[in-house]
């Protein structure tokens, strides 16, 4: 995405230091004991711009435990608030709007420092120890499984490498970032950072994140671009790990989301494949649930997946262009409560094996040197049987177009 010069841009570089205390608490809100926002910009600074609401984006430092020096912003439009942690790769803690949130309650209480994370621990699985984000980017030299991969060395001969789960970049601290406000109306509001992933005799990537939205409005974007910064051609692999456990999901939510085909990940999801869209209660005990879908798109490369409650009062909803990411996949943890009860609605450039398997299959991209590519997603909250049935009608419209193949076993890995 290119936007042109706008006339009002503030760039703020992040530090670490500050005297107040605020903490995670399980319901994933910030509990302050001494106000420590910082306003960084508002509506009160463009007096010369007519906006439907006020908004204001402010800054804290969060103190204590795995969290110390931890930066989160906060993008309130005057009706969704937006909590955005820089230090954590850009990822966003959760939205609310109305009561409503976008988010999980993990057990994983702190929003923890990369500086705290040991990716290799556990035989891979340290992401883990900092996963609680409601938008989790993985990537970029690699996501998915961990697990051996094979690759050239820098003296031209064949190695392994060990990956760990879901890559690097949710642990990379933003370099930067800065706060836009579109001179043009509707006035768009836009925080945007940058992260680099870049390696000797390795990798080079730079992520350019922006997440925006307009004052006063239900919807939001997410807009990437991933430049290879090299002089070679580089392998790389995005996965926008989206996690629903608070307000919508529950027992009897169910999710749409208009596809080709519909696979398990495995033979424990096969055993459940023909309930794949619906979700029970937190349970406990559950085993996980991983479905691969191949997204369908319009005329437009656009496509949808779609979120629902059991009443089918209220959704999230979550557009992008399959020409950009292909692949979803549909991650059911309704395991109970005190263990982390989500949903994640992932699209993807490729499905979450390891990236030995994903190349072997051909869904791992490549970036000629010097070249970027762009990826956005639309996301909104929907309120009201009129206004969730008829995205409903859409979803299932779309999707009697084609018939969903529904394939029992899992795909082949070897």
């Amino acid at each position: 995405m290119r936007i042109s010069a706008l006339p009002f841009i503030l760039l703020f570089y992040f530090s670490c230091s500050t005297d107040e205390n605020i903490e995670l608490s399980n319901q994933g809100t910030v509990t302050v004991g001494t106000p420590a926002e910082t306003t960084l910009a508002s509506s009160l600074s463009h007096t010369d711009k007519q906006f439907s609401s006020q908004w204001s984006i402010t800054r804290e430092i969060l103190k204590g435990g795995k969290q110390e020096g931890v930066e989160l912003l906060t993008l309130d439009d005057g009706r969704l608030k937006i909590r955005i942690i820089p230090t954590r790769g850009m990822g966003i803690l959760d939205v609310k709007m109305d009561g409503i949130r976008l988010g999980w309650d993990s057990p994983v209480k702190e929003l923890v420092h990369p500086s705290n994370i040991d990716l290799e621990s556990r035989g891979g699985l340290g992401w883990l120890e900092g996963f609680n984000e409601w938008m989790v980017r993985c990537g970029l030299e690699f996501a998915g499984h961990p697990g051996t991969d094979q690759f050239i060395n820098n003296t031209g001969d064949p190695t392994t490498l060990d990956l760990t789960l879901h890559g690097k970049i949710q642990n990379i601290p933003a370099s930067d970032y800065e706060v836009l406000v579109d001179p043009s109306p509707p006035h768009r509001i836009r925080i945007r950072g940058t992260v680099y992933e870049s390696f000797f005799y390795g990798p080079k990537l730079k992520l350019v994140t922006e997440v925006s939205t307009i004052a006063g409005s239900g919807t939001f974007q997410i807009s990437d671009e991933v430049t290879n910064e090299g002089v070679s051609s580089q392998e790389f692999q995005l996965i926008y790990h989206g996690n629903y456990g608070s307000s919508i999901l529950e027992e009897g939510a169910i999710v749409y989301a208009p596809a080709s085909s519909v696979t398990p990940m495995n033979e424990y999801a096969a055993k459940h494949i023909d309930s794949w869209q619906t979700y029970l209660g937190p349970t406990e005990g559950f085993i996980e649930q991983v479905y691969l879908l191949e997204p369908l798109g319009d005329g437009n490369s656009s496509t949808m997946a779609l979120l629902v409650n059991r009443d089918a009062d209220l959704a999230t909803s979550v557009r992008w262009n399959v020409s950009e990411l292909p692949y979803l996949t549909i991650w059911k943890n309704t395991a109970a409560k005190e263990d982390g009860y989500v949903t994640g609605i992932e699209p993807a450039t490729g499905f979450p094996f390891n990236r030995l398997v994903e190349r072997k299959y051909g869904r791992v991209p490549k970036l000629a040197a010097g070249e970027t590519r762009s990826f956005t997603l639309d996301f909104g909250i929907h309120v009201g049987n009129d206004q969730v049935g008829e995205l409903i009608n859409e979803a299932t419209d779309r999707q009697s177009s084609t018939s969903l193949q529904i394939i029992k076993q899992p795909p082949a890995t070897e």
